[in-house]
């Protein structure tokens, strides 16, 4: 069984939700990931979620798409995420990892070789941003041969049409976008988040998490009490963006800061 498969079995059987945190990798240096996202683990994430650096991240906001820039300033790569998450299984073999990014890195490639690499690294689901369900039918195939999941995007803005194509084609779990725009802006509408959770439900048995918009302990425990998740992101990325802002080289610092927002993310969902 999947990886994400079995731990959110194993969350529903306890009674808890999904914690996913967002980073990018090689931000702000390549020395940095590895050791924040053991820190994510060790503080409470149950799954990560691992951005792969791309030069024209259109759903992010400022705070991910500088952090986009910091990442390729370094020279990182989609092959180096494949390469982390081999690294990453060296010790952990157990917490599920979501490569989220673009499609041209992937198709550059090759559908069938990036599939080839990523159940070498560990991976266990991919999630493209700008390859919708209408032309993801060839790579969806291919990911599920290989027993990957493919995650989809549903916005507000989603019609039911939609809707009922992602449910259809998706694995692993559904990421709902709480906000209409970019990672990062707005404010949370519990109503609107509550009443588009309900119809995804009734479409696919698939989880539901939530993303977009969460930035504390409260607001994750809010979307988690109508979903089976929160998906974190711009919270963390700021709070690296901060420590490189100031020079900071030593990977455990940052990983020591995310800890203590995903803790307190992870005590808010538990209580």
């Amino acid at each position: 069984m999947n990886r994400i498969k079995q731990r959110f079995e194993s969350l529903r059987q306890q009674g808890r939700k999904a914690l996913i945190p967002y980073v990018v990798l090689g931000d702000p240096a390549k020395d940095v990931t590895l050791p924040v996202m053991h820190a994510l683990v060790e503080s409470g994430a149950d799954i990560i979620e691992l951005g792969v650096p791309f030069s024209d991240p259109s759903a992010e906001g400022p705070v991910i798409q500088k952090a986009h820039e910091r990442a390729l300033s370094n020279g990182s790569s989609l092959r180096d995420a494949l390469a982390l998450v081999k690294q990453f299984r060296e010790t952990d073999s157990v917490t599920p990892v979501l490569l989220m990014g673009y499609a041209n890195p992937i198709e550059r490639m090759g559908y069938e070789s990036f599939v080839e690499k990523a159940i070498e690294s560990g991976v266990d689901a991919v999630l493209t941003v700008d390859l919708p369900p209408e032309e993801a039918e060839e790579f969806n195939e291919q990911l599920k041969e290989a027993g990957l999941e493919n995650i989809f995007l549903i916005a507000p803005t989603s019609t039911h049409e939609r809707q009922k194509m992602v449910a259809n084609m998706a694995g692993g779990f559904i990421y709902y976008v709480s906000l209409k725009g970019v990672t990062g802006a707005g404010h949370l509408d519990l109503d609107s988040v509550r009443a588009n959770v309900t119809h995804i439900r009734s479409l696919t048995e698939l989880p539901v998490c939530v993303g977009f918009g969460i930035k504390d302990g409260a607001s994750a425990r809010a979307v988690a009490e109508l979903s089976d998740g929160a998906v974190v992101g711009s919270v963390v990325v700021n709070q690296i963006a901060e420590l490189a802002e100031k020079g900071e080289a030593d990977p455990a610092i940052y990983a020591k800061a995310v800890s203590a927002i995903i803790a307190d993310m992870r005590k808010a969902l538990d209580s």
